[in-house]
């Protein structure tokens, strides 16, 4: 038993966190007529979680989750598609990075900046994880 215990902390020691900070893009989001003609900024946080013990150990870039292919995979889908609302937006982003099957768990957050008269932004936050619940 005490074996078990060992085996998953070892498996949290080389969890790795990659967050990415502030990706500025410019998209079609929103429903109003304004929104449809004209791109809008809207700024993109995400927090994905993976197993690093490999790219820890032998140090290669193969072992490794791959961030910069990530972020330019997030680039495209927003700057070449239309979307209607932020949680759709947020969406599709999550499961791009989810198809990576490295990624046990992602957190994206994009705000729209000045979609409220009185607001910095508004935004939507949405997570997914691969991990099973542990029981408490």
């Amino acid at each position: 038993m005490s074996m078990h215990v060992l085996d998953d902390q070892h498996l949290d020691h080389d969890l790795a966190t990659i967050r990415i900070k502030n990706l500025r893009l410019r998209t079609h989001i929103g429903i109003k007529e304004d929104e449809i003609k004209n791109r809008q900024d809207v700024v993109i946080n995400a927090v994905i979680r993976y197993r690093a013990e490999k790219a820890v150990e032998f140090n290669h870039i193969e072992q490794a989750l791959n961030y910069r292919t990530i972020t330019k995979a997030v680039i495209a889908l927003v700057e070449e598609h239309r979307f209607l609302l932020l949680e759709r937006m947020t969406r599709e982003v999550l499961d791009l990075i989810m198809s990576h099957d490295q990624v046990l768990t992602a957190q994206v957050e994009i705000d729209k900046p000045h979609a409220l008269r009185f607001a910095d932004s508004v935004s939507i936050t949405l997570s997914d994880t691969r991990e099973p619940r542990r029981p408490r």
